[in-house]
């Protein structure tokens, strides 16, 4: 039934992906909103998949604050790394470069506003993805930064990478930390598992700690869902 649910999300789900990509290239010329509105709505056809179609029931304790944030986020599967567009407000979210070099897709990502990171690139990358960033802030919108940098296994907690404290720094933004457990029911491979997964928002972190006291409070707070 799990392989089942899958190959009919996966059946749904990219050629709907498809239908949004083309719908934004059609309302860009009207401004950001129209762009927003319609990523936005990708997203929620993405959340209606995953609840009605692979059985997944997402269970929130705490919510996310509206306005300008640093939003770190726990990564384990391509779930959480869509529903971010879901649960907060036109957020800017860092992710790595080669999703917005894809054909159509990366236009409609860079359209929309993120913060594509070259892992390769050092110390560039870092001072483009600070500029970036604020000047996504100085529009008001969050940012979202998976500071582990890629997907890891649901009981995996690695440390952060340096990218999070060098953001934090630069931008002067409280941080609300997000755990969650997707990855107990998916992770990287094609079979999703149907169930209940939890998303934790922590308590806001104030700006201006030093690095090791953000790391260590981000850290253990992302990673608080972690039997």
């Amino acid at each position: 039934m799990a392989a089942l649910r899958s190959f009919l999300f996966a059946l749904m789900f990219y050629p709907g992906t498809l239908f949004y990509v083309l719908s934004v290239i059609l309302v860009s010329p009207f401004g950001s909103r129209p762009v927003q509105r319609q990523v936005h709505a990708w997203s929620a056809y993405h959340h209606w998949l995953v609840r009605h179609v692979l059985g997944i029931r997402i269970v929130w304790d705490g919510a996310i604050p509206d306005g300008a944030y640093l939003i770190a986020v726990k990564h384990s599967s391509m779930m959480e790394a869509v529903d971010t567009l879901h649960f907060a407000r036109s957020p800017v979210v860092v992710m790595k470069r080669e999703l917005t070099v894809i054909p159509l897709f990366g236009w409609v990502t860079l359209r929309y506003g993120v913060i594509g990171v070259d892992r390769n690139a050092g110390s560039a990358a870092l001072r483009e993805m600070m500029a970036q960033a604020k000047a996504a802030v100085a529009g008001g919108r969050p940012v979202i930064i998976f500071p582990e940098g890629t997907r890891v296994p649901f009981d995996a907690a690695p440390p952060l990478k340096p990218g999070f404290a060098g953001l934090y720094r630069a931008l002067g933004l409280p941080v609300v930390p997000v755990a969650h457990d997707v990855g107990k029911l998916w992770h990287k491979g094609f079979v999703k598992q149907s169930g209940a997964v939890h998303f934790k928002v922590g308590e806001v972190i104030p700006p201006g700690l030093k690095r090791a006291e953000i790391e260590a409070r981000v850290h253990a707070a992302i990673n608080a869902l972690i039997p």
